[in-house]
């Protein structure tokens, strides 16, 4: 019998109460007529009625809950319309960056058993890179030796020029070894993936992307077989990729084999590909880490020249997200909780006052016999109607924001750059949007229906509320300002660091300066030959279009690629031993370019000693170099630099110049990296040296650089035609570039600052204002006493300055440790700088002030004789 009464408690109690008694009594004769076995029959009948009667009895009371509540909302627009944008508000930014985060740091990669995949790379303590890409001769050698992996593959980045009806276009693409398609376990959606037999084949077969399958070749199912010409290489499609991969990069758009067998690749300082591989099962990340240590230990005694200072990484690919990408996430994530909490404050407030202003229609309603459970389960009927349709708006919110949010989230991940809106998202936005319902409407409940019975009338008649309301509502005030305060002073430390970064000085003068990329496809621009008669054609009649100053090439425009390092030797440089990568493990680096005459006076590097590389610096004349304040330092420390010489780059370099250093790797590297500027024209024909090749053209001019553009672009075109010109932008474009993630993260942070400060400014004042109102006869009652006005605004305005001052205690406590977890992101700008938090408290506490202004103006307002006649 107890047995059946604990089933009888899945009813509701309303139906207990009317019909259980009856129930208990129908069970109670038919488990005495049956005996022996006939009695389990009977329990497990019981049961399953029990069971299916009561999910039945559940859905009519939601039904009739719902009705009820459509109707009721339906006569409140205000307030509806009010508390569905306030909860899409919330649930819509949060939604936008969990799925973010969940795609870049939780999800799955889209790769078969992708939480055994990794990658492996080299440390080079000696030289200070604790990551770098490994050589393919230790590629190779981690593939006889290591037993951790199932496989490992090499893999690399390519670029090439798509030559095809119209204008030729750079695309971008990746060189495979024949097995990295089979460690991935993906297959290709139309045709195959490449197999070891395409290493030899001729012509060369190349599998394409869905993008480029579908804008070159119009999504034609017969493309296999057909032709791609790269550069000036023709090669055969043999398959296309689905759309959803994006390997190893989304902006890939080809792939070829390679076996990495080229005489370059026996030099084990080539650094230049990137190794993946897959853990056998029960391999830890750990045990493969120890067997690659001494996999690189047994390398070093084989080749102690080469190898000495070397360790091997083995990293879970999504390791591969740098620390600011993974901060700025959560910080996001972070943020949007903040807003999301006010948002829910904001709407337990609505929810609240709308129950204490129906305490008659409950007090009526229990006075007739309802329940205090189905008073309860009508008001977070209400509140789950208001979550579910905000939740649904929110959504659309989130897809919309979706895209720009994640434009402050660079990372290198084979993923789509933004969130699918799939059943995983919509799972999040329905369980946060659950949430939502009933953790912000179960109080109010609670609360209200508590005094839902006959003294309610009299007390809704007065306005008064319980100690417990008034708590409640102190502890909404309260959370809006901590969130508030938090929010205000995360961007206000983010702003400083932008303002920080901005202001710092690049090195070289950005404006009127146009630059652009022309990149000199191979073989046709391998003779350096070929490429010194392009750069004087160009440079020549670019200077001589009107409005035009100076006119330079360079390897790589500052702020773009990043360049190379090569060693230097400043000891007795040995003619024989100058390759860029076979230095002893001790020697320094210093960056790389190659530059033509004139370039430091076009882009506005200052020369500080000696002379500009020269149009006489020819490859039969003595290879020299300009280099930078801070190669001096690090090289030749208190030395007179002019006529040393050094070991670079395949040659002993004579030092003819120094020039201003620069901050080459973006304007928050603060170290000085050292430069060496080699003369273009004594660039040789090697295949390394081709790869640093000048192809930025940077012009100075004296008319705004957009101007020019037309005019450059049909000088390249003319000098040959197939060549394809990219990043055609100003220089002050390149600079601003550089802190565009900082300005996308300033503006999504500021946005939520923003909505959260409004909605706290709302909420805070309807939270007084409902306050004030609900004691309008207590305020009557102190006039009538005798009161003076600036009593009764003093009671209300102090009230709000002690909320204040509570939630902007708490709130600094949290934004300072906030502050401190984005310490990586504030360029350092102190977690505690006092403009900042002065600026927060400031404004948070003349928002709390301000919005009690209104109430205790209505208070000292209050007519006493009305306010204690309402008795």
């Amino acid at each position: 019998m107890r047995f059946y009464r604990a089933l009888l408690h899945l009813f509701p109690r309303s139906f207990r109460a009317e019909y259980g008694a009856e129930m208990e009594k129908d069970f109670a004769r038919a488990w005495a007529e049956a005996g022996g076995a006939a009695r389990t029959k009977v329990l497990i009948g019981a049961a399953g009625d029990v069971l299916g009667n009561a999910v039945r009895v559940h859905l009519d009371i939601l039904k009739q809950d719902v009705r009820y509540s459509v109707r009721s909302l339906r006569r409140s627009p205000g307030f509806t319309v009010t508390a569905i944008v306030v909860a899409a508000l919330g649930i819509g930014a949060t939604t936008a960056t969990f799925s973010i985060a969940d795609h870049v740091l939780l999800r799955p990669l889209p790769f078969r058993d992708a939480d055994r995949l990794v990658k492996l790379t080299e440390n080079h303590t000696s030289s200070g890179f604790p990551v770098i890409e490994p050589s393919p001769a230790n590629y190779k050698d981690w593939r006889r030796m290591a037993t951790s992996f199932e496989s490992i593959e090499g893999y690399g980045g390519s670029g090439a020029t798509l030559v095809s009806n119209g204008e030729p276009e750079r695309i971008f693409g990746a060189i495979m070894a024949p097995g990295a398609f089979q460690l991935l376990g993906r297959q290709a959606a139309i045709g195959r993936t490449l197999i070891d037999s395409d290493a030899t084949a001729t012509p060369s077969a190349v599998v394409i992307s869905d993008r480029l399958w579908r804008t070159k070749f119009a999504g034609d199912p017969n493309v296999l077989g057909s032709t791609l010409t790269l550069d000036s290489a023709t090669l055969v499609i043999v398959g296309v990729m689905p759309s959803d991969f994006y390997f190893p990069a989304p902006t890939t758009d080809y792939w070829r084999v390679t076996t990495f067998n080229g005489a370059a690749d026996e030099n084990r300082g080539n650094n230049y590909i990137n190794v993946m591989a897959r853990l056998k099962p029960g391999v830890t990340l750990a045990q493969a880490q120890a067997e690659m240590k001494s996999v690189a230990e047994q390398i070093a005694k084989q080749f102690p020249k080469e190898q000495t200072g070397k360790s091997v990484n083995v990293l879970a690919w999504r390791d591969e997200i740098g620390t600011q990408s993974r901060m700025m996430l959560w910080a996001l994530v972070g943020a949007a909780l903040c807003v999301l909490l006010i948002a829910c404050t904001n709407l337990a407030n609505l929810l609240m006052s709308r129950a204490l202003a129906r305490r008659a229609e409950f007090a009526v309603r229990a006075a007739i016999g309802a329940s205090l459970d189905r008073l309860v389960r009508q008001m977070i009927t209400d509140s789950l109607l208001l979550a579910a349709a905000g939740g649904a708006l929110g959504v659309m919110l989130a897809v919309v924001a979706a895209p720009l949010v994640v434009r402050l989230v660079p990372f290198g991940l084979p993923i789509s750059e933004v969130p699918p809106l799939d059943a995983r998202m919509l799972a999040g936005a329905g369980i946060l949007t659950l949430v939502t319902g009933l953790a912000f409407g179960v109080l109010p409940a609670l609360r209200i229906s508590r005094t839902a019975d006959v003294t309610a009338l009299k007390e809704g008649a007065r306005g008064g509320t319980s100690r417990g309301t008034e708590r409640m509502r102190s502890a909404l005030v309260v959370a809006e300002i901590v969130a508030s305060v938090v929010l205000l002073v995360s961007a206000g430390l983010l702003i400083e660091a932008l303002w920080k970064v901005q202001s710092a000085d690049p090195g070289f003068r950005s404006e009127n300066v146009l630059t652009l990329k022309t990149m000199l496809p191979r073989p046709k621009y391998a003779p350096a030959a070929s490429r010194q008669q392009f750069y004087r054609q160009i440079i020549a009649e670019t200077r001589a279009l009107p409005g035009v100053d100076r006119a330079a090439y360079v390897s790589f425009t500052p702020f773009t690629m990043r360049g190379g390092m090569w060693e230097v030797l400043t000891t007795k440089p040995d003619p024989t031993n100058l390759g860029g990568f076979e230095a002893p493990p001790d020697v320094k680096r210093a960056a790389l370019r190659f530059v033509t005459p004139d370039y430091f006076a076009t882009i506005g590097i200052p020369i500080r000693q000696g002379r500009d590389i020269s149009d006489t610096d020819a490859l039969d004349t003595i290879p020299v170099a300009v280099v930078s304040e801070s190669f001096g330092r690090e090289h030749f420390p208190g030395q007179d630099l002019i006529g040393r010489q050094f070991g670079f780059a395949g040659a002993v370099r004579t030092i003819v110049g120094v020039v201003g250093d620069i901050r080459f790797r973006g304007l928050e590297r603060t170290n000085s990296e050292p430069q060496v500027y080699l003369a273009a024209f004594q660039q040789p024909n090697s295949s390394i040296a081709s790869f640093y090749a000048p192809q930025d053209l940077i012009v100075r001019t004296s008319v705004p650089p957009s101007t020019l553009m037309p005019a450059v672009r049909g000088i390249i075109r003319k000098a040959d035609p197939q060549l394809p010109i990219t990043n055609m932008r100003t220089l002050e474009e390149v600079v601003s570039l550089e802190t565009a993630p900082r300005v996308v993260q300033l503006r999504v942070l500021g946005g939520f600052a923003v909505i959260a400060l409004g909605l706290a400014a709302i909420g805070i004042h309807g939270l007084l204002a409902f306050s004030v109102s609900s004691r309008v006869r207590e305020i009557g009652v102190r006039i009538a006493l005798g009161a003076r006005a600036s009593d009764i605004m003093w009671m209300v305005v102090g009230r709000s300055t002690t909320l204040a001052v509570v939630g902007i205690t708490l709130g600094g406590v949290l934004a300072y440790a906030a502050g401190r977890s984005l310490q990586a992101l504030l360029f350092g700008v102190s977690p505690a700088n006092a403009t900042v938090f002065t600026a927060a408290i400031g404004v948070s506490l003349l928002m709390t002030i301000a919005g009690s202004i209104l109430p205790a103006w209505r208070a000292i307002r209050v007519d006493p004789m009305t306010a204690t006649r309402a008795d």
